[in-house]
């Protein structure tokens, strides 16, 4: 594994976590030129369905991009990197679950919203006034109270 700090081909395993439900292992390592340390993941190689977007293009699914619209909607919030990580594995296993070559973007917006709206309040409201494109106050309004009950 090469460095992602100086590029060093030689790094080596110093600890190594097997995640709860057993989807990942979770290597911490360091390097042997820099001494830095740092994670990886390893995850089993499965195919995920394709994301149809409201314009009807396909595109392939993209772990990064679900982390990345969590991690924004999650900025600045008090939820670990640990509490994303599992509740990306679960909407993971749900998408797989499914047994679908296609899902709806839709439908994967709201399977990120029932996990954000159980990690935190906020970024639940943050993430669906973006997502549900809020045209007046009135809506956010009723996701606000919605969200209240």
């Amino acid at each position: 594994m090469k460095c992602p700090f100086c590029s060093n081909e030689d790094t080596q395993v110093v600890e190594t976590r097997v995640a709860e439900d057993g989807g990942f292992v979770r290597r911490r390592r360091q390097c042997a030129a820099c001494e830095k340390r740092f994670t990886t993941y390893e995850r089993p190689d499965v195919t995920f369905p394709a994301v149809v977007k409201k314009d009807g293009r396909r595109i392939d699914y993209e772990r990064i991009k679900l982390q990345g619209s969590m991690n924004l909607a999650l900025r600045k919030r008090p939820v670990s990197t640990e509490q994303i990580d599992s509740a990306v594995e679960r909407i993971e296993e749900k998408l797989l679950n499914l047994g679908v070559r296609e899902i709806p973007s839709a439908r994967l917006g709201e399977l990120v919203m029932r996990e954000l709206r159980k990690l935190d309040k906020v970024a639940y409201v943050r993430f669906a006034s973006v997502y549900r494109s809020f045209e007046d106050i009135d809506e956010f309004k009723t996701l606000v109270d919605e969200v209240r009950r």
